[in-house]
């Protein structure tokens, strides 16, 4: 053997130890961050996911991930849940982080922080899950919020039975957790904390159940079904874990939260109860005698239900009969949060009546919109559409939470929202900037918002008027359409083209087959969110002069002669910074919202379309084409309105504060 043999031979001996001891030292790094706990929280960890598939281009991908798990954990500061999404220079990333609803903030955070640790052990991925008994962080390529049961459940047991009696142990932990697969997708914020003592008193189950805030409640409902079931295999063991996508739920002997924290999940089992009550009835008097029992109450509810329409009350107890629905809330305590509907409290009105700033007994701040209706015809028409819209959950729609009545008033319980509106934003010149990935966020949450109306909830519902005053801003500026399906509550004669909407239409908001011919579809609302994007990326009004050298009379005309020119570019608002955006980034974005105004009608995208493109796909192929229709015809519509609209008031009810 020569001596280069041998020192070759000695220099794989050195690499190959090298490498062992870089093993050695990267496995006992993973194991101390899995294994290290916080004294503060609960860390373990339930399931670990890592993509086997790399971004395209690292630098870019790498950038945006710490740029949305930065948004992530800000939000997580002021809420337990948080969404964000960066895109820049084409590498798309999605995170998504909540917390138990027992935590606090700081332990949240504390969770947040452990499970970032967790994720960037599986390096440079274009996508990565960390699943923990408190939290749950992941972040991907693409759009994955509303995804529920998608992979392979996680369920954690305990290896210690329960040393009370078993069988009744097990029997108040299945009842419990069935009572929560119930209530938690009706609660707000998707979410349920109880507990359940077993008959002797020896011992209490304590339980949890919440879903992810972007699934709709037939898929939390389903996810919690789900894994309700996987904790029933786990009895009569001290304690349970079962999460997926969707949807977390724990049961345990001792408790995890303060007993403060407990849900009254009573009122959310409605439904259940009065599937009991009935099975029992039909199982106990056959089919014959459920069959006049059911025609009897149904003749006396009728009744109730007339007395109710004309204003009648129990006027004994002053009482009120609450309309059946995700929360019921009480005459008086909404008179309470208002300090009487004060004028103080109130925010704002229209034509359906005032809104007034409520704070009720738990200290949740909400916008209490009481509204009018003289004739029982007029409740009747609001009890049915009610039922509707008070199911709809979205992260990008605010939420009904609850409502009540008490004679001729109805009450309707909605989010919030104390950042206001974005037209403040855009428009008051006392508002901060807001920058170019602030503005995008709104686009996209807007077309998610709108996406899940027209197609993804079991109704379709088109909002008829959406605007920048009717996208309201949460604390971190994340979007919210407001007063959708409330156009539903109209009569049906009043329904096109209202009061309400003569302001929209002069603000060019309302599509033209919509304005002229009453035509209604889902591209209407395609049509005005279009006008909201371009209002958005330059800053100004529809009907904002656009400079002495412009020939076109409003926004939209005038996009379209600068996209025509090839210089479409020059309509991003000179107040951001240029160093802000893509020039590609901007044009695209400029590009969907003229494809959202075009007719045909059927040349529109439909919203989910819109998702799509504002994600990843290039709009290359199917370029926007300006309309024929003149907006001198709409000009001539919009005057003979004028007369109509002259002393009308502003029916947007504001839930924003302003």
């Amino acid at each position: 053997m020569n001596i280069r043999q041998v020192e070759n031979r000695r220099l794989s001996w050195r690499v190959a130890i090298l490498a062992m001891v870089v093993v050695v030292i990267t496995m006992s790094n993973q194991v101390t961050s899995q294994v290290s706990q916080p004294t503060d929280f609960n860390s373990t960890l339930m399931k670990n996911y890592c993509s086997m598939y790399k971004p395209t281009h690292e630098v870019y991908f790498l950038s945006n991930l710490n740029a949305t798990l930065t948004s992530l954990r800000r939000q997580l500061t002021t809420s337990g849940y948080s969404a964000a999404r960066t895109l820049i220079n084409g590498e798309s990333v999605w995170g998504l982080a909540w917390c138990r609803g027992y935590l606090s903030i700081p332990d949240c955070l504390n969770c947040f922080d452990f499970a970032v640790k967790q994720l960037k052990l599986c390096g440079v991925v274009n996508g990565a899950h960390a699943i923990y008994s408190d939290c749950d962080v992941r972040y991907e390529a693409n759009n994955f919020y509303t995804e529920a049961n998608n992979r392979a459940g996680v369920v954690v047991c305990d290896n210690v039975t329960s040393p009370d009696e078993p069988t009744e142990f097990r029997k108040a932990a299945e009842k419990l957790l069935s009572d929560l697969q119930t209530a938690a997708p009706r609660a707000p914020k998707y979410y349920a904390l109880s507990e359940r003592k077993l008959p002797d008193g020896s011992a209490t189950v304590y339980a949890i159940a919440q879903c992810n805030l972007n699934v709709s409640q037939s898929i939390c409902s389903e996810c919690l079904k789900l894994r309700s079931s996987s904790l029933y295999a786990c009895l009569p063991t001290i304690s349970g874990r079962a999460m997926d996508n969707g949807c977390f739920m724990r049961y345990s002997r001792t408790p995890f939260f303060g007993p403060n924290q407990t849900t009254d999940i009573s009122s959310f089992l409605w439904d259940e109860d009065s599937n009991k009550k009935r099975s029992i009835i039909g199982g106990v008097v056959g089919g014959v005698s459920f069959l006049f029992l059911a025609v009897l109450a149904f003749f006396l509810w009728y009744r109730r239900s007339k007395r109710m329409g004309r204003g009648h009350e129990d006027k004994s107890t002053g009482s009120t009969e609450l309309l059946q629905g995700p929360a019921a809330y009480s005459y008086n305590n909404l008179k309470v949060a208002t300090n009487n509907f004060s004028d103080e409290n109130k925010l704002g009105g229209g034509i359906f009546g005032e809104v007034h700033k409520g704070t009720l007994k738990q200290g949740d701040v909400v916008a209490i919109k009481r509204i009018f209706m003289p004739s029982s015809r007029g409740k009747t028409h609001f009890n049915e559409e009610l039922k509707i819209i008070s199911n709809v959950h979205h992260r990008h729609l605010v939420r009904l939470l609850g409502y009540c009545s008490k004679g001729p008033q109805l009450f309707l319980v909605h989010e919030y929202m104390e950042n206001g509106s974005l037209d403040q934003f855009l428009f008051d010149d006392k508002s901060r900037t807001l920058n170019w990935r602030q503005r995008f966020e709104i686009i996209f949450g807007t077309a998610r918002g709108l996406a899940y109306l027209h197609e993804q909830y079991h109704v379709t519902i088109i909002h008829r008027d959406i605007k920048t005053s009717n996208i309201l801003l949460d604390n971190e500026l994340q979007p919210k359409i407001a007063d959708f399906g409330l156009i539903r509550l109209l009569p049906d004669d009043k329904t096109h083209l209202s009061t309400e909407l003569a302001g929209s239409l002069s603000s060019g908001y309302v599509a033209p087959e919509y304005a002229f011919h009453g035509h209604l579809s889902t591209k209407v609302d395609t049509y005005s969110f279009g006008i909201v994007v371009l209002e958005i990326i330059s800053g100004k009004r529809y009907n904002d002069v656009i400079n002495d050298n412009s020939v076109a009379s409003n926004l939209l005309d005038h996009t379209w002669n600068l996209y025509e020119n090839g210089t479409h570019i020059s309509l991003v608002d000179d107040k951001m910074e240029p160093s802000e955006y893509l020039e590609e980034d901007a044009k695209k974005i400029i590009e969907i919202a003229l494809m959202c105004t075009q007719s045909p009608v059927a040349a529109r995208p439909s919203m989910s379309e819109v998702v799509t493109l504002l994600s990843d796909k290039s709009v290359a192929e199917k370029p926007p084409v300006r309309s024929s229709i003149q907006d001198d015809e709409v000009k001539i519509y919009i005057s003979t309105m004028d007369s109509s609209i002259t002393n009308a008031t502003d029916s947007t009810v504001d839930l924003s504060g302003r």
